[in-house]
């Protein structure tokens, strides 16, 4: 009697459920806890107004948390009612999972646990199968994203991510302001627009809310944001801009490199910020910079610094007319790599003017393509979109699994 109330207080068994036996197999390393219900007790049923007698018992088995290191099941006398409208129906106990066979706490380790760690890695932990752990996990978050409201959304940033070698590409959209990813699609091209445009529709969050999208240069997502999301401001943010004009700053170099050699390993000393430097390549980049007059790679940083600068200001009328000026410079020079730049700045001035007002950035984007580029490392790569986009939702998704399950973590 004392081992059946220790373990019900333990599972939190409360009436009319209770334990019926304990059984422990050493050599199987398993315990079954045997859970029964009181004689005479009715039952609701999702859907169905009051108690309702018992028609007959079936057996269902769930895993539940380990005890100590030994697997825990309870096997559960489970009874399935008589509805007045004739039929039957199975009765789930409140510590049943979302998933057949799963308690509710043991799917709530496996959500913990699967942030953290590749799906094999979990598996081997909880001693199930990497199959069954991805399903409560496709589960939860299908589940989650279901229930999701994005009313309240009106800045999305949205970017790509690589899924395999090659041109394999998934598309992201976060919500800017909150921080938390919305949509996962495979391509990224003007349909992963449209679909996420209709997503954002069927969450409660018509396309005309939408005031700010920030993007990268894509004419694909630029031509998606402009047919599917009329309301949003195209921002291009100032690190996708003075990254072009890096890769231009390196290219210079490696072109001028050929006839110099004295610019062989300033690679990173020409792409770090100044102020990051240490003393000797701070020293070397001043000797470069020295000889402005006659080594182009020297103009070409130079012009980054000033591109840096401009974009830093905050009034959008100085800053359209500086980078008018600044291109203007450019295309006069001969520091040719560079005035792709300018044609670029050119050619989508309205949204990199943008920047200087909404300050909206796809960063935060950037570092979730990273983790979840991590996390695909890690699990050998994954081949499946479905999967992809579990992995990115329990990244990055803020889901509020403790709406599903009482035991989840909530969003943070």
């Amino acid at each position: 009697m004392m081992t059946a109330k220790l373990f019900e207080s333990a599972l939190g068994i409360a009436p009319p459920w209770s334990v019926a036996g304990v059984d422990f197999d050493e050599a199987a390393k398993t315990l079954t806890v045997q859970i029964d219900f009181q004689a005479g007790s009715r039952f609701a049923v999702s859907g169905h107004d009051g108690l309702h007698p018992v028609h007959d018992t079936v057996s269902k088995t769930y895993r539940h948390l380990n005890f100590f290191q030994h697997e825990c099941h309870l096997q559960v006398r489970t009874p399935r009612v008589k509805l007045p409208t004739g039929s039957v129906s199975l009765v789930e106990p409140d510590f049943a999972g979302r998933l057949n066979g799963f308690t509710l706490l043991f799917e709530a380790l496996i959500l913990m646990l699967a942030r953290q760690m590749p799906f094999a890695a979990v598996a081997r932990i909880v001693g199930e199968s990497p199959h069954r752990v991805l399903t409560i996990c496709q589960k939860y978050v299908e589940m989650a994203c279901g229930l999701a409201d994005y009313s309240d959304v009106r800045a999305l940033a949205i970017d790509e991510t690589s899924r395999a070698r090659g041109h394999s590409y998934v598309t992201l959209a976060a919500d800017a302001d909150a921080r938390r990813v919305l949509f996962v699609t495979e391509g990224r091209d003007a349909r992963a627009i449209e679909r996420l445009t209709e997503h954002l529709i069927d969450h409660g969050c018509p396309a005309e809310n939408v005031e700010s999208a920030s993007i990268d240069m894509s004419p694909a997502f630029i031509a998606g944001v402009t047919e599917h999301l009329p309301s949003a401001r195209i921002t291009f943010d100032k690190f996708h801009v003075i990254a072009h004009a890096s890769m231009a700053v390196d290219k210079m170099r490696r072109i001028e490199q050929r006839t110099d050699k004295s610019l062989k390993g300033m690679r990173w000393t020409l792409l770090k910020d100044r102020a990051r430097l240490k003393p000797q390549a701070a020293a070397d980049l001043d000797a470069l910079i020295a000889k402005m007059t006659v080594k182009r790679t020297a103009r070409a940083w130079s012009y980054k610094e000033q591109l840096r600068e401009i974009l830093d200001r905050k009034q959008i009328n100085v800053v359209r007319a500086m980078l008018l000026d600044w291109c203007t410079g450019v295309m006069r020079s001969k520091v040719e790599p560079m005035k792709e730049v300018a044609r670029m700045i050119r050619s989508h001035l309205d949204g990199i003017v943008a920047w200087a007002q909404t300050r909206q950035t796809n960063g935060f984007l950037e570092a979730i393509n990273g983790l979840f580029q991590a996390a695909k490392r890690r699990a050998r790569g994954f081949t499946r979109i479905a999967t992809i986009r579990t992995v990115i939702f329990l990244i990055a998704g803020k889901l509020d699994f403790h709406a599903i399950n009482p035991h989840a973590g909530q969003p943070t």
